[in-house]
Protein backbone atom coordinates (compact mmCIF):
# COMPACT_ATOMS: atom_id res chain seq x y z
CA UNK A 1 0.00 0.00 0.00
CA UNK A 2 1.10 3.55 -0.73
CA UNK A 3 1.67 6.46 1.60
CA UNK A 4 0.22 9.70 0.22
CA UNK A 5 0.67 13.35 1.14
CA UNK A 6 -2.47 15.07 -0.20
CA UNK A 7 -2.68 18.88 -0.43
CA UNK A 8 -5.97 20.79 -0.61
CA UNK A 9 -7.08 23.40 -3.14
CA UNK A 10 -7.74 27.14 -2.72
CA UNK A 11 -11.05 26.57 -0.89
CA UNK A 12 -9.03 25.02 1.95
CA UNK A 13 -9.24 21.59 3.56
CA UNK A 14 -12.87 20.96 2.67
CA UNK A 15 -15.02 18.01 3.63
CA UNK A 16 -14.77 16.91 -0.01
CA UNK A 17 -10.96 16.73 0.13
CA UNK A 18 -11.21 14.81 3.40
CA UNK A 19 -13.79 12.46 1.87
CA UNK A 20 -11.46 11.80 -1.06
CA UNK A 21 -8.63 11.01 1.39
CA UNK A 22 -10.98 8.65 3.23
CA UNK A 23 -11.71 6.80 -0.03
CA UNK A 24 -7.98 6.20 -0.43
CA UNK A 25 -7.69 5.08 3.20
CA UNK A 26 -10.57 2.62 2.75
CA UNK A 27 -8.51 1.03 -0.02
CA UNK A 28 -5.69 0.51 2.49
CA UNK A 29 -3.46 3.51 1.77
CA UNK A 30 -2.03 5.86 4.38
CA UNK A 31 -3.03 9.45 3.59
CA UNK A 32 -1.82 12.65 5.24
CA UNK A 33 -3.93 15.79 4.71
CA UNK A 34 -2.09 18.86 6.01
CA UNK A 35 -4.07 22.07 6.39
CA UNK A 36 -2.07 24.82 4.68
CA UNK A 37 -4.76 27.37 5.64
CA UNK A 38 -4.75 26.80 9.44
CA UNK A 39 -8.44 25.90 9.55
CA UNK A 40 -9.72 28.53 7.12
CA UNK A 41 -12.06 27.39 4.36
CA UNK A 42 -13.75 29.52 1.73
CA UNK A 43 -17.08 29.22 -0.06
CA UNK A 44 -15.78 30.69 -3.30
CA UNK A 45 -12.65 30.05 -5.32
CA UNK A 46 -12.06 33.81 -5.55
CA UNK A 47 -12.03 34.19 -1.75
CA UNK A 48 -9.75 31.19 -1.31
CA UNK A 49 -7.39 32.42 -4.01
CA UNK A 50 -7.27 35.86 -2.40
CA UNK A 51 -6.32 34.23 0.90
CA UNK A 52 -3.57 32.20 -0.82
CA UNK A 53 -2.19 35.39 -2.35
CA UNK A 54 -2.35 37.12 1.02
CA UNK A 55 -0.31 34.45 2.80
CA UNK A 56 1.93 34.01 -0.25
CA UNK A 57 2.65 31.14 -2.60
CA UNK A 58 6.21 30.82 -1.30
CA UNK A 59 4.74 30.39 2.19
CA UNK A 60 2.40 27.66 0.90
CA UNK A 61 5.34 25.86 -0.71
CA UNK A 62 7.31 26.09 2.55
CA UNK A 63 4.34 24.71 4.48
CA UNK A 64 4.14 21.86 1.98
CA UNK A 65 7.81 21.10 2.56
CA UNK A 66 7.31 21.17 6.34
CA UNK A 67 4.35 18.79 5.98
CA UNK A 68 6.71 16.30 4.31
CA UNK A 69 9.40 16.67 6.98
CA UNK A 70 9.43 13.62 9.19
CA UNK A 71 7.48 11.51 6.71
CA UNK A 72 9.11 8.65 4.79
CA UNK A 73 10.96 9.46 1.59
CA UNK A 74 8.91 6.90 -0.35
CA UNK A 75 5.77 9.02 -0.71
CA UNK A 76 3.22 9.72 -3.41
CA UNK A 77 2.54 13.46 -3.53
CA UNK A 78 -0.94 14.56 -4.53
CA UNK A 79 -2.65 17.92 -4.80
CA UNK A 80 -5.91 19.49 -5.85
CA UNK A 81 -5.37 22.62 -8.00
CA UNK A 82 -3.42 25.02 -5.73
CA UNK A 83 -2.27 21.96 -3.76
CA UNK A 84 -0.67 20.66 -6.93
CA UNK A 85 2.03 23.26 -6.42
CA UNK A 86 3.60 21.73 -3.28
CA UNK A 87 2.79 18.21 -4.51
CA UNK A 88 4.62 18.72 -7.79
CA UNK A 89 7.53 20.50 -6.13
CA UNK A 90 8.02 17.64 -3.66
CA UNK A 91 7.72 15.00 -6.38
CA UNK A 92 10.34 16.84 -8.44
CA UNK A 93 12.78 17.69 -5.67
CA UNK A 94 12.45 15.28 -2.75
CA UNK A 95 14.50 12.13 -3.11
CA UNK A 96 12.58 8.87 -3.00
CA UNK A 97 9.28 10.11 -4.44
CA UNK A 98 7.08 7.19 -5.51
CA UNK A 99 4.77 9.24 -7.72
CA UNK A 100 2.66 12.34 -8.22
CA UNK A 101 -1.09 12.83 -8.59
CA UNK A 102 -2.04 16.26 -9.89
CA UNK A 103 -5.72 17.13 -9.91
CA UNK A 104 -6.89 20.15 -11.92
CA UNK A 105 -3.39 21.61 -12.31
CA UNK A 106 0.15 21.21 -13.58
CA UNK A 107 3.06 23.59 -13.17
CA UNK A 108 5.87 24.24 -15.64
CA UNK A 109 8.69 21.95 -14.48
CA UNK A 110 11.28 24.75 -14.55
CA UNK A 111 9.40 26.52 -11.71
CA UNK A 112 11.07 24.12 -9.32
CA UNK A 113 14.53 24.36 -10.81
CA UNK A 114 14.82 20.85 -12.12
CA UNK A 115 13.55 18.41 -14.68
CA UNK A 116 11.15 15.61 -13.83
CA UNK A 117 13.03 12.90 -11.91
CA UNK A 118 13.66 9.60 -13.63
CA UNK A 119 11.41 6.77 -12.50
CA UNK A 120 8.75 8.96 -10.82
CA UNK A 121 5.35 8.28 -12.43
CA UNK A 122 2.66 10.92 -12.64
CA UNK A 123 -1.06 11.15 -13.33
CA UNK A 124 -2.69 14.47 -14.22
CA UNK A 125 -6.49 14.80 -14.13
CA UNK A 126 -8.59 17.73 -15.40
CA UNK A 127 -11.68 18.50 -17.41
CA UNK A 128 -10.98 19.20 -21.06
CA UNK A 129 -12.81 22.53 -21.02
CA UNK A 130 -11.77 23.70 -17.52
CA UNK A 131 -11.08 27.40 -18.10
CA UNK A 132 -8.36 27.45 -15.42
CA UNK A 133 -6.55 24.33 -16.63
CA UNK A 134 -6.80 25.26 -20.30
CA UNK A 135 -6.63 29.05 -20.05
CA UNK A 136 -3.81 29.45 -17.53
CA UNK A 137 -1.22 27.23 -19.18
CA UNK A 138 -1.66 24.10 -17.09
CA UNK A 139 -2.50 22.02 -20.16
CA UNK A 140 0.81 22.93 -21.80
CA UNK A 141 2.72 22.16 -18.58
CA UNK A 142 0.88 18.83 -18.30
CA UNK A 143 1.68 17.85 -21.88
CA UNK A 144 5.34 18.76 -21.41
CA UNK A 145 5.48 16.67 -18.25
CA UNK A 146 3.88 13.70 -20.03
CA UNK A 147 6.52 13.94 -22.77
CA UNK A 148 9.47 13.66 -20.38
CA UNK A 149 8.29 11.46 -17.51
CA UNK A 150 8.99 7.72 -17.74
CA UNK A 151 5.38 6.84 -16.90
CA UNK A 152 2.85 9.62 -17.22
CA UNK A 153 -0.83 9.93 -18.00
CA UNK A 154 -2.92 13.01 -18.73
CA UNK A 155 -6.61 12.28 -18.29
CA UNK A 156 -9.04 14.87 -19.68
CA UNK A 157 -12.67 14.39 -18.66
CA UNK A 158 -15.71 15.81 -20.47
CA UNK A 159 -16.88 19.10 -19.00
CA UNK A 160 -15.72 22.51 -17.87
CA UNK A 161 -15.65 22.28 -14.06
CA UNK A 162 -12.42 23.06 -12.23
CA UNK A 163 -12.70 21.16 -8.92
CA UNK A 164 -14.94 18.33 -10.12
CA UNK A 165 -13.44 15.74 -7.76
CA UNK A 166 -14.39 17.56 -4.53
CA UNK A 167 -17.79 16.24 -3.45
CA UNK A 168 -18.43 19.25 -1.19
CA UNK A 169 -18.36 21.82 -4.01
CA UNK A 170 -20.94 22.74 -6.67
CA UNK A 171 -18.41 21.78 -9.39
CA UNK A 172 -18.55 18.13 -8.29
CA UNK A 173 -19.19 15.69 -11.13
CA UNK A 174 -19.91 12.24 -9.70
CA UNK A 175 -19.28 10.32 -12.91
CA UNK A 176 -15.93 12.00 -13.64
CA UNK A 177 -14.88 11.86 -9.97
CA UNK A 178 -15.67 8.13 -9.79
CA UNK A 179 -13.51 7.45 -12.86
CA UNK A 180 -10.73 9.66 -11.44
CA UNK A 181 -10.82 7.73 -8.16
CA UNK A 182 -10.65 4.39 -9.96
CA UNK A 183 -7.60 5.54 -11.94
CA UNK A 184 -5.93 6.90 -8.80
CA UNK A 185 -6.50 3.66 -6.90
CA UNK A 186 -4.99 1.71 -9.79
CA UNK A 187 -1.97 4.07 -9.77
CA UNK A 188 -1.52 3.70 -6.00
CA UNK A 189 -1.83 -0.09 -6.13
CA UNK A 190 1.39 -0.09 -8.17
CA UNK A 191 3.37 2.02 -5.71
Amino acid sequence: MAEVLLFHHAHGLTTGVLAFADELRQAGHTVHTPDLYDGHTFDTLDDGSAYAQKIGFDNLLEQGQRAADGLPDAMVYAGFSLGGMPAQKLAQTRAGARGALLFHSAITMSEFGSVWPQGVPVQIHAMGADPFFIGEGDIEAARALVEVADKADLFLYPGDQHLFADSSLPAYDKEAATLLLRRVLDFLSQR
